[in-house]
């Protein structure tokens, strides 16, 4: 569902959730637990309420942070989770000047009919941020609804966050990054046609454009491809701006040694195992053709080893 103007009366009365879930990390993961569990108990349909963009997106302008997932990729992660409907509200001068009281009123209680709301213990709203957990909290009481909070999640002394998985990825912590995330890494999107500069190099790769401005991970990677087969393919995948052709766009490109299928069109998803090097200009063709073979060398041997460790 897009927009709480498209709401009807049969959609009322439920259990929710507000936030980012930039990634649907496993803090996020335990907020989604608690409203799956109150959603059973309650006997009442659980939605997530999302912006597009997100709020720190509207207010950075032109320099907004990395995203770690794209709507597209959010939504199968939270219907993953046992989220039974998603809402996506557009965020724009209406969200963010509204007062937080307005948006509890209109928002909540008149569009969603929501009975319980369980929020994130850092969760602020509305105009100027003023909306807290203390003013949902006395809201509920006067609009018959409950609200309970999540606690941050810690592992290993480490605080998950959004925030901090941007951190671990653009260092190249690809592990680290997927022990918050509860899974890899991964980026999504259709294969679509590239200039085939990769083909007469003797690497033919699959071009994802990846429709943001900024990334969180850039490089070549060890990566599982999912989609192009009945099973994950190994892979050596590129992440940048492609300098050596004088690319501006970002992209993701993926050289699947030993398939030679077409892909154009379909959905693909490739997970980031390992950051094998930073991206770098080349001189020529030939220089870059040569560190393409060291890098597909590299990257499937890092994944044969992988692959072995986790038997």
């Amino acid at each position: 569902m897009r927009g709480f103007g498209r709401l009807n009366p049969g959609q009322r009365g439920t259990v929710a959730s507000i936030g980012n879930f930039d990634g649907v990390h496993r803090g996020h993961q335990a907020v989604l637990e608690d409203l799956r569990d109150r959603s059973r108990t309650m006997r009442l349909p659980s939605t997530v309420m999302l912006f597009e963009p997100m709020p720190q997106e509207y207010f950075a302008g032109v320099r907004p942070p990395a995203r770690l997932t794209r709507f597209s990729e959010k939504w199968p992660l939270l219907a993953e989770a046992g989220v039974d409907r998603v809402l996506c509200l557009r965020f724009g001068p209406r969200l963010a000047e509204m007062a937080p009281e307005e948006f509890i009123d209109q928002v909540l209680v008149q569009g969603l009919g929501v009975r319980h709301l369980a929020v994130g213990d850092d969760f602020r709203f509305g105009r100027e941020r003023r909306g807290d957990f203390a003013l949902l909290q006395k809201t509920g009481r006067e609009s018959d609804f409950e609200v309970s909070h999540a606690p941050t999640l810690t592992l290993a002394g480490e605080r998950v966050s959004s925030t901090r998985i941007r951190e671990l990825l653009a260092e190249g912590e690809l592990q680290a990054a997927a022990e918050l995330l509860g899974r890899p890494y991964a980026l999504s999107g259709r294969v679509m046609y590239g200039e085939r500069l990769g083909r007469k190099l003797g690497f033919p790769t699959v071009n994802l454009a990846l429709r943001r401005r900024v990334s969180p991970v850039s490089g070549i990677f060890a990566a599982r491809v999912h989609g192009a087969g009945p099973r994950a393919r190994d892979a050596a995948a590129y992440i940048g701006r492609r300098p050596a052709a004088g690319g501006v766009e970002l992209i993701l490109e993926a050289h699947l040694p030993g398939f030679t299928g077409e892909l154009y069109g379909r959905r693909l998803k490739v997970e980031l195992l390992q950051r094998l090097r930073e991206d770098r200009h080349f001189d020529s063709l030939d220089a870059l053709a040569e560190q393409m073979r060291k890098d597909s060398t590299a990257a499937l041997a890092w994944l044969a080893q992988y692959e072995k460790s986790t038997k």
